[in-house]
């Protein structure tokens, strides 16, 4: 690594403040341990990270952003977060603004402004999405965000008012200007996380994204040696400082003593100096000693040799730090003055925060999705003079119309580059029209695709994703039911994740076990995301365009025999192609086809409920029975439309779910349980579920994949039964 800034050696002063913040820091620790009873909620410290939190929060500023882990709090601290707030959150009290008593100490997630009254306007708190407690997760959150920061021009906000109360300046002076970086710069992303994140698969996704696009994020790597119980030498063959080096394009420093502080700060003035400068990756490995529990649940000397305590407390950064202020001339007397008044200062506070309320029960269900604009059908579905198009044509007309209104939009995944445009041609000519930046291909990196798309949410752009198959979802599930489907309801609000995420499903032509699952049951079991399942061309445009304005994270599964209508009986999946300015809400099923007056009379009409490839089949079926099927497209599956689907079932009294998936444990039949639970009494018949057969996977073979799925004579048959029922 080549430019550096070289930097002075700090003054007495500096160091001084350095030592406010870490002994705040070490007294908090202190004070959960001697109140172990009320601190009953797991939490983890920084003891003996101090330092290097200290000397890399006094780097970043407002224009950043910040992706901690779950023993950051001595960063969070020298970032100016009021310990207030934090006692708050660890006794998950109501006035946790984080998260408002939802998630473990520490677990910051704020846009907010000033770090504290006295601090100069110009230093700003940087932005923390929401944070992750798994291990890792955050890595490829912060190159999302580092992608959002180098490829688009990007106004951040910050908010007019501070978050936080004010606080007695010995708790929290202002940072030196000197030991700020100048104004303007460019933003950074800092990613700091243990030394046990680095064997995780994520983070590797997430050091390949950084290294190919060269992001400007900054990975702090604080190595103590320890993943819980497991010694480093136990769970990997080498540090992150030798395991970076396979990582072409991302720079490394290596500081093997993270207790000084006067050398920790100039490495990481130079470290961040670089990245701000050259807009590139760069990994920091520290090695720091581990003085605290790993959780206040799980205790330090149950696995700890005696031996191996003691000498890490011989490295100890408070005391390193303390002689180093007598060395520059600071009195022991005014050390213990302080000492004792920052001590005391916690004290009082943490004794406030005891007292602090509790959150309402009633607020339990707050913020699960974020309110979403699009609340009804608007413009023109059907215009003149248009022939019908094929699903997919719609889909990428639709994907067009986004790209070209909103700048903000971007697509990627695998395939969907200049060369190919989509394996199913669903892309066909958008990354010539749009750029490389803006369209472009991924690796097989399911779990970076969706994870990342968390980070360029939180930094303003409009991510949409394409999946290749649903069968190859799964990577992509930590990210999804770890981290955005919680980001929203665990910020207490703060961030909805606009994400659009394209999966293509579903069998047809002998596609085979690994390219043809269907997979909405398993997804439907994930509170805060929502589910989108077209049948037609006009409502895959409709919705694609609701999803893409949705602020919440949206699945929008395409059945791929539905593409070309390539499956017999589905040629009613090409419709009028909607105008630009059509929209379709989420949440609204659709009758496709009604009975007849007479059938309802006499009784001799049913309802069938389906989606999907299950709407042709229905429809294809229902012409042995003219007049006596109603059809009930759901369209979207999360939110469902539970008074249509009612409605439906009350007027004909007999009903048939039909899904492509297997029925055992699925949405299908979970569905015909609310049926029977709120339609008990209007029911003539048992509601009948029709769906795949009960095996482990497709088969390649296409008589065998026929005998699987359902089609329009297996429906027909059970039409019959039921009427006859």
């Amino acid at each position: 690594m080549d430019d550096y800034k070289r930097f002075t050696t700090i003054g007495k002063q500096q160091l001084l403040r350095a030592y406010h913040q870490i002994i705040t820091a070490k007294y908090m620790a202190e004070i959960f341990e001697e109140h172990r009873s009320d601190c009953k909620y797991v939490h983890a410290t920084s003891r003996g990270h101090e330092v290097i939190q200290v000397a890399t929060a006094w780097q970043l500023k407002a224009i950043d952003y910040c992706c901690p882990y779950y023993r950051d709090d001595a960063l969070l601290m020298a970032l100016g977060i009021n310990p207030s707030l934090l006692l708050a959150q660890l006794l998950a009290k109501a006035e946790d603004p984080f998260s408002g008593g939802r998630t473990y100490y520490a677990h910051v997630s704020t846009q907010t402004s000033q770090l504290h009254p006295s601090v100069p306007p110009s230093l700003h708190l940087p932005t923390i999405p929401p944070q992750s407690s798994a291990t890792g997760m955050q890595a490829i959150q912060a190159v999302g965000i580092a992608y959002a920061l180098k490829y688009q021009s990007l106004n951040l906000p910050i908010p007019p008012q501070s978050l936080h109360p004010p606080i007695p300046p010995s708790l929290n002076p202002p940072i030196p200007q000197s030991l700020r970086p100048s104004i303007p710069q460019s933003p950074i992303v800092l990613c700091s996380m243990g030394d046990g994140a680095i064997t995780e698969g994520e983070v590797a996704e997430a050091f390949q994204f950084a290294a190919l696009k060269q992001l400007p994020v900054l990975f702090l790597v604080q190595d103590n040696d320890w993943g819980l119980s497991a010694k480093g030498e136990e769970v990997r063959t080498m540090n992150a400082y030798e395991y970076i080096i396979g990582f072409k394009g991302i720079e490394r420093i290596q500081i093997e003593d993270g207790t000084d502080f006067e050398q920790v700060l100039k490495e990481m003035q130079e470290a961040v100096h670089f990245v701000r400068k050259k807009q590139k990756p760069l990994l920091v490995h520290v090695k720091v000693p581990l003085l605290g529990h790993h959780t206040s649940g799980v205790r330090k000397e149950s696995y700890r040799p005696a031996e191996e305590l003691r000498e890490a407390m011989e490295r100890n950064p408070v005391s390193r730090t303390r002689r180093k202020l007598l060395t520059k001339g600071v009195s022991d007397i005014e050390l213990q003055n302080l000492e004792a008044t920052v001590r005391q200062e916690i004290a009082i506070r943490f004794e406030e925060a005891l007292e602090l309320a509790e959150p309402a029960v009633d607020t339990l269900t707050n913020h699960i999705y974020a309110p979403t604009p699009i609340t009804r059908e608007e413009g023109i579905r059907r215009p003149a003079k248009r022939n019908p198009v094929f699903f997919i044509e719609a889909l990428r007309k639709g994907m067009e119309e986004i790209l070209t209104e909103y700048p903000e939009a971007i697509f990627y995944g695998q395939d969907i580059g200049a060369r190919l445009g989509g394996v199913f041609r669903e892309s066909v000519g958008l990354e010539q029209q749009f750029g490389a930046r803006r369209v472009f291909n991924t690796a097989i990196q399911e779990a970076l695709l969706v994870g990342a798309s968390m980070g360029m949410a939180v930094a303003g752009l409009k991510p949409i994703v394409q999946i290749q198959f649903g069968d190859y979802f799964w990577p992509a599930m930590n990210q999804l039911i770890g981290e955005l489907s919680k980001a929203y309801y665990l910020s207490n609000g703060k961030f909805p994740i606009q994400t659009l995420i394209r999966v293509p499903v579903g069998a047809y032509g002998g596609g085979g076990p690994y390219h043809s699952a269907s997979i909405e049951s398993t997804l439907l079991t994930i509170p805060g995301i929502k589910i989108v399942y077209p049948s037609n061309a006009a409502d895959a445009k409709g919705l694609l365009k609701a999803a893409f304005l949705d602020p919440n994270p949206v699945i929008f599964l395409e059945h791929k025999g539905l593409y070309w209508a390539k499956v017999l009986g589905s040629s009613l999946s090409k419709t009028i192609e909607p105008q630009a300015d059509y929209i379709l809400p989420l949440g609204k099923a659709n009758i496709v086809q009604e009975a007849s007056q007479k059938a309802l009379q006499t009784g001799e009409s049913l309802t069938i409920i389906t989606y999907g490839m299950g709407i042709h089949w229905a429809l294809n079926a229902a012409l042995h029975f003219p007049g006596q099927v109603e059809i009930v497209d759901l369209r979207t599956l999360q939110p469902l439309d539970t008074p249509t689907i009612f409605n439906s079932v009350k007027q004909h009294n007999k009903v048939i779910i039909l899904s492509e998936e297997p029925t055992n444990n699925s949405f299908a039949e979970s569905l015909a349980g609310k049926i029977s639970q709120h339609c008990f009494e209007y029911l003539d018949a048992p509601v009948q579920v029709i769906g795949a057969v009960n095996i482990p996977a497709i088969p390649l073979n296409r008589s065998l994949e026929k005998a699987m799925l359902p089609n329009a004579l297996k429906v027909a048959k059970a039409i019959k039964d039921l009427l006859a029922y």
